[in-house]
């Protein structure tokens, strides 16, 4: 009997560890080009504060005057708390200013280094290829 329970538990624990690539974490190079800083400036649309990663959604006027959606990939929420980030420090109408690191893909989609919140604060954004103190 030992060895039937056992066994069945052998073989759960086997399957369920074969699908854990599923839940593997992408890395930052490659997805993001840490060659191609960008700023944008924006409108918030949107604000997931979801793991691994949040994401902030921006409206984002062009020079040609066209708007586009922005998904700014963030570190994970614990990382922006820490940073001293509060879950009601952005929200949708929110105009921010954000340094952040191009998809390689061509999407208009980013790594925010920075963003600077409608009270004038400069907050770190969690991105693996920079640290708070660079410039």
């Amino acid at each position: 009997m030992k060895t039937t329970i056992l066994g069945s538990l052998s073989l759960v624990f086997g399957l369920l560890a074969a699908n854990l690539p599923i839940f593997a974490h992408h890395s930052f190079a490659a997805e993001f080009d840490g060659n191609k800083q960008i700023t944008l400036t924006g409108v918030v649309t949107k604000v997931d504060w979801v793991n691994p990663h949040a994401y902030i959604y921006v409206d984002v006027k062009g020079e040609d005057g066209a708007v586009v959606n922005w998904a700014i990939e963030t570190g994970a929420p614990n990382v922006l708390y820490r940073q001293g980030w509060r879950k009601d420090d952005l929200k949708a109408g929110d105009t921010v200013t954000m340094e952040a690191f191009m998809a390689k893909d061509g999407s208009h989609t980013a790594a925010a280094r920075s963003v600077k919140l409608p009270d004038g604060r400069k907050v770190f954004a969690g991105t693996p290829n920079s640290t708070p103190d660079q410039k």
